[in-house]
C-alpha cells in the first residue's frame, strides 16, 4: 500500500473578509486581472475579499484547505485562484464549500464572484442555490435574468 505523504504548511491567517487563496504562480498578468475583477464593483456591489498569495500554497487542493486554516477561521467558502482560473480565458475561480459539504466546488467567473461572496458569506443564498445555477460547464456565470 503507498500512502501519500504531504509537507506540513503553514496556516492560511485569519482574514476579515472572505479568502482569496492564489495556488498557481504561472501567469502573474492573469493574477493580476483576477484580482482586479475580483474588487470591481458592480453597481452597489462589490466582493469583499483578501487576497493570500504565498507560493507556500502553490498547488493546494480543495480536498487539503480545510487542514490549513487556522483554528479560529469560520468561513463557510473559500476562493482559490488555480492554474484553470489563471490560464483558462475567463479566469473561473473555484469556489469551495467549507460548512454545509466540505469540498464541494463551483467555479465563477471573477466579475460574478461578488454575487457569491456577499450572499454566501451572510447566508443569504446557500452554495446549492449557486451550484444549481451552473451552465453546462459546471461555471457560474450569473443567474439568469
Amino acid at each position: 500500500m503507498i500512502t501519500e505523504t504531504f509537507p506540513t504548511l503553514k496556516k492560511i491567517p485569519t482574514t476579515k473578509n472572505s479568502l482569496a487563496l492564489r495556488t498557481d504562480y504561472s501567469d502573474e498578468s492573469a493574477w493580476d486581472a483576477i484580482c482586479s475583477a475580483i474588487r470591481s464593483p458592480v453597481g452597489d456591489f462589490r466582493a469583499r475579499v483578501d487576497f493570500v498569495s504565498d507560493p507556500e500554497y502553490e498547488g493546494l487542493t480543495s480536498e487539503r484547505l480545510p487542514s490549513v486554516l487556522s483554528e479560529d477561521s469560520h468561513r463557510s467558502f473559500a476562493f482559490i485562484i488555480d492554474h484553470m482560473a489563471l490560464s483558462h480565458p475567463e479566469h473561473p475561480i473555484l469556489v469551495v464549500d467549507l460548512y454545509d459539504k466540505p469540498g464541494r466546488t463551483f467555479r465563477v467567473i471573477p466579475s460574478e464572484a461578488w454575487g457569491v461572496e456577499n450572499n454566501l458569506s451572510i447566508a443569504n443564498m446557500g452554495f446549492d442555490e449557486f451550484a444549481d445555477a451552473l451552465d453546462q460547464d459546471g461555471v457560474f456565470r450569473g443567474f439568469p435574468g
